[in-house]
């Protein structure tokens, strides 16, 4: 308590300080006095600077007492800590940075999709097995672009053990464990092609919903694009993904998928206390429009835009469950999920319709679950529908009719509550912690509107730099929000920041909303793809560990099978693997020397020995694709095939240590004639795959430019590994037709495996690394390729001349 009191005295003082100093700065002139120019030089830019004064930095700078009051809101000493953490979207980047607030300071990314060095992911055999997990249809996939995160709940607040984020370009959803903020699960969706709206908890967290983007069909099969066959087969859809919230699982055996008309849909959120038990998902493109100018119709835009307005897709999750569990729907099975059809929507009443603004971007419910808003970027309002006047009309059977597939359409006038003109372009929507306040990002206008969604009312604008997307407030989307602060996540920057380049970084916004009237206090550049949403919650509401227990398979957070202690540390082969079990001790691995012989795989399980909190080393290979950052108590398995020969440097970078990198011990490769054999004749086939991808194909200009026998010397792929006048990845061809009689040239040319044991061709194999591939020439082009070789020479000499 004292030290509570203590730390109110001392912000107090500094309070008055601050105001003491801003009063005598902004009410005396500061012209002319010696003073002023303390430190600074002749153009008053300064020049040593450890000398001035408060009021000399400030005015130097250029700054008034909003700029001072701001950078002391969000300074943040290290004996104060910050109140909140974010966790971002990371766009194409495939991750997911977070920062503190107030501070802004950036604390972790957080690999998602893409391999990550800095953390390892993708490099280790575990972690590399959870990216697999997200290969779909056999296809490998090594990015994404992480899109909307959404932390774990319990009666509707942030229970601090879980985070879920999808990747919107390919159809994924990815578990992140909050005791370490790493990434646990990755699930692919098998009925979508795309997904745009996820994730969103239901408030104890029983399922994760994710809305699909564009329609597909769900068999995932070949169709003809026909309009026909575009209404029949493509569908939208959303998916409730059952969540075990102990253990941090998407369980795909029993979740579900709505099938949706083929709308294009945006995003979801759940009910929560008045509305528990029902979701709502946005729409787009209700039109049923696709193609475009190249179809000879109009503008996808406009095809889309020909209504006045979109639907809002209203689920029944609860009832759905129900019937579910019982067997009664979700029996059609598509790719592994169970898909809840159209019709069995309808005749149990699991989804209605309500028409909403034109391109809606978001549906957020109010913390009480009594007032659901959206906003449409092309209506300028924003709509607030009354949750028990949808109930109304549902229990009534209310409606104003049907859409073409037979969904119930709930009339506008018996849903809405009102409508606010709040400025052009709105998209998304948070709330304060003040009853009524919300915030609601302006794209067209850069700005963001608070307003009262009850009274129906503006209070209040905010400018944004520039294009605000999404916005996010401490806490916004649950139960109970904390207020203080509003972050603006704006798509451009423009100006803010210094050019490193054509791409400009995002700029992220911190507004303190805690006054009437809310204050731009922070921007901070994100440079990397999109990041386009945010959440936050406090600091408070999460515990993290600092290290792990010795032997941890940090994916599984679970004792690893290969985990080794002191002592244990061993060397098995079997047949053509070589396994090695070791153990990092104080920046020392034992065993350190690894003797292998060339083509063999070599399997690493290392542990982590150390259980302290700087205990972090990076293993590497050098010149090998070979690393992994082992944490404190990790157990982690590096794998690769010992395909060149030689010796090679293993080092140990201390993470947390001044020593740095040190070298530990050596990858001793011994050579092996078949593997080295195998390793240069598989360069050369990929090589060779390259050339015929990559046929020259010459323009009718150059065509006339060309040498007799060019042509062909392009096409079969020999400038991929010669040069005329130098060495290349092969021998310089510079007069080979005095080197070498046309005899020997057609037969090395036509059939050059023939000649791979004469002792000069080995030599050369050997010093290039490099066998001459078969590239089936045709016989008739032998003549043309030897006339190119002899007519290059006597160019090059000539130009010499």
């Amino acid at each position: 308590m004292m030290k509570k009191l203590n730390n109110i005295s001392w912000l107090r003082l500094v309070t008055v300080t601050m105001s003491l100093m801003l009063v005598a700065l902004f009410t005396t002139s500061c012209d002319g006095s010696k003073d002023a120019k303390k430190g600074a030089d002749k153009d008053g830019i300064g020049a040593p600077r450890g000398s001035e004064s408060f009021q000399d930095i400030v005015k130097r700078r250029g700054l008034n007492e909003d700029d001072v009051l701001a950078a002391v809101k969000t300074y943040t000493p290290d004996n104060i800590k910050d109140e909140a953490i974010t966790a971002n979207s990371g766009g194409q980047e495939g991750n997911m940075p977070s920062y503190t607030v107030p501070s802004m300071r950036m604390i972790k990314y957080i690999p998602i999709n893409t391999r990550q060095p800095y953390a390892g992911f993708g490099y280790s055999e575990e972690s590399m097995n959870l990216m697999k997990d997200g290969f779909i249809g056999g296809t490998k996939i090594l990015w994404g672009d992480t899109h909307h995160p959404g932390f774990s709940e319990t009666d509707g607040l942030y229970n601090g053990k879980w985070m879920v984020i999808n990747d919107k370009a390919n159809p994924r959803m990815y578990v992140v464990d909050l005791r370490d903020w790493s990434v646990k699960q990755t699930v692919p969706n098998p009925v979508f092609r795309s997904d745009h709206g996820g994730a969103f908890f239901t408030p104890n967290s029983e399922y994760v919903m994710e809305a699909c983007q564009y329609p597909a069909p769900f068999d995932q099969k070949y169709h003809p694009l026909t309009e026909a066959n575009y209404k029949k087969f493509w569908r939208g859809g959303l998916t409730y993904w059952k969540f075990d919230n102990d253990n941090g699982r998407l369980l795909k055996e029993k979740s579900f998928t709505f099938e949706f008309p083929p709308y294009t849909q945006d995003l979801s959120d759940a009910g929560k206390a008045a509305s528990y038990g029902w979701g709502f998902t946005n729409s787009f493109c209700s039109e049923v429009y696709f193609g475009g100018i190249m179809q000879g119709r109009p503008p996808f835009e406009a095809g889309c835009s020909s209504r006045d307005v979109d639907y809002l897709h209203v689920t029944n999750w609860k009832k759905a469950e129900q019937l579910f569990k019982a067997g009664k729907i979700g029996r059609k099975v598509i790719n592994g999920m169970h898909v809840i059809t159209i019709a069995e929507s309808i005749k149990y009443g699991l989804l209605y319709l309500i028409p909403e603004p034109k391109s809606p971007h978001g549906v957020d419910v109010n913390p009480s679950g009594e007032y659901i808003i959206v906003a449409g970027k092309l209506d300028s309002h924003a709509w607030v529908y009354k949750f028990d006047k949808i109930m109304k009309a549902i229990n009534t059977k209310k409606f104003s009719g049907k859409d073409a597939y037979g969904i119930p359409i709930i009339k506008l006038e018996d849903a809405l509550h009102g409508s606010l003109e709040v400025g052009l372009g709105p998209l998304h929507n948070q709330y304060d912690s003040r009853d009524g306040v919300v915030y609601t990002s302006i794209y067209v206008d850069s700005r963001v509107t608070k307003w009262n969604y009850k009274t129906l009312k503006v209070l209040d604008y905010v400018p944004s730099h520039y294009n605000i997307g999404h916005l996010v407030s401490y806490n916004g989307d649950t139960k109970k929000p904390r207020g203080k602060y509003l972050i603006a996540l704006n798509k451009l920057s423009i100006d803010r920041f210094n050019p490193v380049g054509p791409l400009h970084p995002q700029n992220h916004q911190l507004i303190d909303i805690s006054m009437e009237h809310p204050k731009l206090i922070y921007d901070m550049p994100l440079p990397m793809g999109e990041p386009h949403y945010t959440i936050m919650m406090g600091v408070d509401q999460y515990k993290s560990i600092e290290t792990y227990p010795v032997g941890t398979n940090v994916i599984k957070m679970a004792k690893s099978k290969f985990a080794t202690e002191a002592g244990a540390e061993k060397v098995d082969v079997k047949g053509n693997t070589v396994e090695v079990f070791a153990t990092i001790k104080d920046g020392k691995v034992t065993p350190a020397d690894i003797n292998v012989k060339q083509g063999q795989d070599v399997v690493l399980h290392i542990t982590n020995l150390g259980d302290g909190l700087y205990d972090h080393y990076v293993y590497e290979v050098v010149s090998y694709d070979a690393m992994y950052p082992y944490a404190p108590g990790e157990t982690a398995t590096i794998k690769f095939n010992a395909e060149k020969s030689g010796i090679y440097p293993i080092v140990i970078d201390a993470q947390n240590s001044p020593s740095k990198r040190q070298l530990v011990g050596h990858l001793n490769v011994a050579f092996d004639k078949a593997a080295e054999n195998k390793r240069v004749l598989a360069f050369t086939d990929r090589v060779n795959w390259n050339n015929k991808v990559q046929a020259f194909k010459p323009s009718a200009i150059e065509l006339k430019n060309l040498l007799p026998g060019e042509m062909e010397f392009l096409n079969y792929g020999c400038n991929a590994c010669h040069k005329f006048g130098e060495p290349f990845n092969g021998p310089d061809l510079m007069h080979i037709t005095k080197r070498r009689d046309a005899k020997w040239l057609k037969e090395w040319i036509l059939d050059p495996e023939s000649k791979y044991k004469n002792a000069d061709i080995e030599g050369m194999r050997q010093y290039y690394k490099l066998a001459m591939p078969n590239q089936h020439v045709d016989p008739k082009d032998i003549d043309k390729l030897i006339k190119y070789m002899k007519a290059k020479s006597k160019q090059i000499e000539e130009a010499k001349k």
